[in-house]
């Protein structure tokens, strides 16, 4: 599995508060190469995209080249620039649809966003279908509450582990462990873990638009 991480600590970040670091061979470098081939699929410069999602054209160069590592909502800006959802950005190829298919434990799709704390696994296998699901684990402390998340689609969040505000829309709710809320993802919606302890959800959405 390839993840997204940052191998060294230092002062430079990016716009939101990722930090900049030498990618590993695996990490970052993935994710630059399917930055890169989105946006050339978008037919956009790299200061057009820049410009698009209001980030830095150094940012995006740094990131294609596997020397940057975004933030979580730096990475919803792309998306959005780029009019794709972020799961664009989980590693591994699209599978084919299939009638039945098994996604072992050991070989979910992911996205790791190591010094935020912040992992998704795919546990669907791909987002391709009528109905994705993922597991998420949310550190505490993390908050996009300044890039809400908005796609099309409906949601259920449940909440296996820790505590969890969701807000949707202006309304917050309180998740506990055993807890599950449904929304409208067309709603902008974050989340944001208050806690002491890590929170772990596991999210249905349908159609598969994260």
């Amino acid at each position: 599995m390839v993840s997204v991480r940052r191998l060294v600590s230092g002062p430079d970040q990016d716009e939101e508060g990722g930090t900049v670091a030498e990618a590993d061979e695996r990490g970052t470098d993935g994710l630059g190469r399917r930055l890169s081939a989105l946006r050339a699929r978008a037919g956009l410069t790299i200061s057009a995209l820049a410009a698009a999602a209001g980030v830095s054209q150094g940012l995006v160069s740094q990131i294609e080249r596997g020397a940057g590592n975004p933030s979580y909502t730096t990475l919803i800006k792309l998306a959005d620039a780029l009019r794709v959802p972020v799961g664009a950005f989980f590693d591994g190829s699209e599978d084919s649809w299939e009638p039945a298919a098994v996604v072992r434990a050991g070989s979910r799709r992911r996205l790791s966003l190591s010094d935020e704390g912040l992992v998704y696994e795919l546990l669907s296998p791909s987002l391709r279908g009528r109905l994705g699901m993922m597991r998420a684990e949310i550190p505490p402390g993390y908050s996009n509450a300044l890039a809400p998340h908005r796609h099309e689609g409906e949601e259920v969040m449940l909440l296996l582990e820790g505590a969890l505000h969701i807000t949707v829309g202006g309304k917050e709710s309180v998740l506990e462990a055993g807890d599950a809320l449904t929304y409208d993802a067309s709603v902008p919606h974050h989340f944001h873990n208050k806690g002491n302890r890590r929170a772990v959800i596991v999210g249905a959405m349908t159609p598969p638009s994260f």
